[in-house]
């Protein structure tokens, strides 16, 4: 199940689990392009826990179970501190933390009953750095690799591991939007001298969900081409 998974990582995320066989669910409030003939598609809101809880309910009933989950979703509402409006707070707070939270205590009592899991989150180099103009978007992101942590101790006597991917600048419509000047100045601070791929974080959730991953648990895995 990955939040988030008509677009950008999401999409690459969906694709690639895909490709290795498994079943999967895509959450997203916007429309794929064309309809899927190789994973499921549901318009969810997850600022919406009744939402989340019907959707979860639906999918237990059609597949019976939910391995792995990949809370992918996000939005950036970008001011810095002086100009940001509370609404700007709020939306980001809303959909990039609350609704990993929602989902995952959705989730997570189906995993604890199979009594195997992975639970996924999209944090974000800039959570571990800060960012100037970022204060919504950096306060979920660092507050995901907490949760992370605190779900590792808290689900691991139940073979249920949680982690963080912290992508460095990835290219996504997201980072499409920053103007061409600014991207090549940031582009200049990757050692990699280059924007990551989707691709990038889609095979670091992979591993992560593997048998491979069995022992790694409360960890946040940077993928940012040296950035930090």
């Amino acid at each position: 199940m990955i939040t988030g998974g008509v677009r950008g990582i999401g999409l690459a995320t969906a694709d690639t689990f895909v490709r290795e066989g498994a079943q999967v669910i895509v959450w997203d409030k916007v429309q794929p392009a064309s309809p899927y003939t190789d994973r499921v598609y549901q318009p969810v809101d997850v600022t919406q826990m009744d939402d989340v809880t019907v959707h979860v309910t639906q999918i237990i009933q059609q597949f019976g179970r939910i391995d792995i989950l990949v809370n992918n979703a996000g939005i950036t509402r970008d001011k810095s501190l002086l100009k940001m409006s509370i609404e700007d707070w709020q939306q980001v707070i809303d959909i990039n933390l609350t609704g990993v939270f929602y989902c995952t205590k959705a989730v997570v009592p189906y995993m604890v009953e199979n009594k195997w899991g992975r639970i996924l989150c999209a944090s974000s180099v800039v959570g571990l750095t800060g960012n100037f103009g970022q204060t919504n978007y950096v306060a979920t992101k660092s507050a995901l690799i907490g949760m992370v942590k605190t779900w590792a101790k808290e689900l691991a006597k139940h073979q249920i591991t949680a982690n963080a991917v912290a992508p460095g600048f990835i290219k996504t419509d997201m980072t499409d939007l920053i103007p061409e000047e600014v991207r090549g100045q940031i582009e200049a601070t990757i050692p990699a001298k280059r924007m990551g791929m989707p691709q990038d974080i889609a095979e670091t959730y992979l591993f992560l969900a593997s048998d491979a991953a069995n022992y790694i648990n409360g960890q946040c895995i940077s993928v940012n081409g040296g950035m930090a």
